[in-house]
């Protein structure tokens, strides 16, 4: 039948070439490629549960009066885009299932990307030739951090009015022209006026999708010019040699159950696993800011970063640093990304390795870079966690001023002390492993002997 049906196409349009290359293109057999399939997935389920939202939501901040079947808060004032949200939780057929789904997807396409990352990090698969797919897979994790963020600011409950409202604080305190940056994205001070609500939905709903699309398009193009890496899987395998299975009848069936396996877990998670009730936070006024809410756990780093760095303020000439929102809001996430973006050619210029390679390290196989990488891991960790200290301090009675000093002292010693002992852990493993061929090269020569 296949047969048959590539003899059709190509004797219509003289594919037969391109196909047979496709059908016998190899992909790896291995666990961790898997991700980004999952976050492939995901985006797919994004799209199709964010079209069904955008049927019900009004992105309008026009104020209205509650009367609809969740009687705690009937009567009181809300704008029509968390009423229309909340009417897609409550009375929409499917809302809250859909909605929820769009939310777990959310979490779960950015945690796939930011474990490929890992992955591809430590197994030195951004190396050349692949520099360019590596950049452009960044730049998705980087743009899908602000359309979660956006996404989820778009209900105006009072989680996500506190979230915009700290984003607006750290807007204006970057330096030099961050009050204008921010008085040109809200329109106005803070909250901003009514067009600020529609660019956002704007850019949650078309245009930052659509900059996602294509850059997945190009970087998956990028992947299949350039080939998926390799790991060795013998010490005899060499850079030319490509190793796994065929697309079809491969890999096709088994992406397809993937791709199945994905959706069912994520509207699984939609049904039965609450997620951002926003009922329970009520609407957002700005006299009102606390709740107990948390923002999603892609965030939780920032959130950590603004209470671990002390309050002061710096003035340099006429314009003043509000140290607070800018080291803990822009510039942390800002030096990631930038040591992300030029640690390709950082270790190129001082490692000296310019060859092209197709096959990874094991991240015992190259200490320095495993060090460094366990270093920016817990650089960025212990923020993430400090990000939930009220929750430790409700849930376990830790109290709260403690928590942040001692986060404080560890966001100092714990990270390059984690590099250290990963560097002495992946020398003592090589270190064993040659023990190991030694060995056995001695009893293979006791046997010939």
């Amino acid at each position: 039948m296949i047969r048959k049906l590539v003899r059709f196409l190509d004797r219509r349009t003289g594919t037969a070439p391109l196909l047979r290359k496709t059908l016998r293109y190899l992909f790896p057999d291995h666990w961790s490629f898997l991700l980004g399939e999952v976050a492939l997935y995901s985006f797919v389920i994004l799209v199709a549960t964010g079209i069904y939202l955008t049927l019900f939501y009004e992105n309008s901040t026009a104020t209205v009066v509650y009367h609809g079947p969740y009687v705690p808060l009937q009567g009181q004032e809300m704008t029509q885009a968390y009423r229309s949200v909340l009417d897609i939780s409550t009375t929409v057929k499917a809302g809250l299932l859909i909605r929820q789904t769009h939310h777990w997807a959310a979490d779960i396409f950015i945690a796939a990307i930011v474990l490929h990352l890992i992955r591809i990090f430590f197994t030195g698969a951004y190396r050349k030739p692949r520099e360019l797919t590596y950049w452009i897979g960044l730049t998705i994790l980087l743009v899908s951090l602000l359309e979660g963020y956006l996404g989820y600011s778009l209900a105006d409950d009072l989680l996500s009015g506190m979230g915009l409202a700290i984003g607006y604080g750290v807007a204006v305190s970057i330096p030099f022209f961050g009050a204008n940056l921010a008085a040109l994205i809200w329109d106005g001070p803070f909250p901003g006026k009514h067009d600020f609500f529609s660019r956002m939905y704007v850019a949650h709903v078309f245009l930052i999708p659509a900059l996602i699309g294509a850059l997945l398009v190009l970087h998956l193009a990028l992947v299949a010019l350039r080939h998926h890496t390799q790991f060795r899987e013998t010490r005899r395998q060499t850079e030319r040699k490509v190793v796994g299975i065929p697309t079809f009848p491969g890999q096709t069936p088994r992406s397809l159950g993937l791709f199945f396996a994905v959706a069912g877990v994520l509207f699984l998670l939609g049904g039965l696993v609450q997620i951002n009730p926003i009922w329970l936070w009520g609407p957002y006024h700005t006299y009102i800011s606390t709740n107990g809410a948390q923002p999603d756990w892609y965030l939780g780093w920032l959130i950590g970063a603004l209470r671990l760095v002390p309050g002061f303020d710096l003035t340099i000439g006429h314009y003043t640093l509000v140290a607070n929102p800018f080291w803990g809001g822009a510039a942390l996430p800002s030096l990631v990304f930038i040591f992300l973006y030029l640690w390709p050619w950082l270790e190129r210029r001082f490692g000296g390795d310019s060859a092209y390679h197709n096959l990874l390290d094991r991240p015992r196989d190259a200490p320095m870079r495993t060090a460094i990488g366990m270093t920016t891991l817990t650089w960025v960790f212990l923020p993430f966690v400090a990000g939930s200290s009220d929750r430790i301090y409700v849930t376990f009675g830790l109290p709260y001023i403690p928590q942040i000093w001692a986060f404080r002292v560890l966001a100092v010693v714990a990270p390059p002390l984690a590099g250290l002992i990963a560097f002495w852990v992946c020398r003592e493993l090589q270190a064993g492993e040659r023990v190991e061929r030694r060995r056995k090269r001695a009893e293979e020569e006791a046997e010939l002997a």
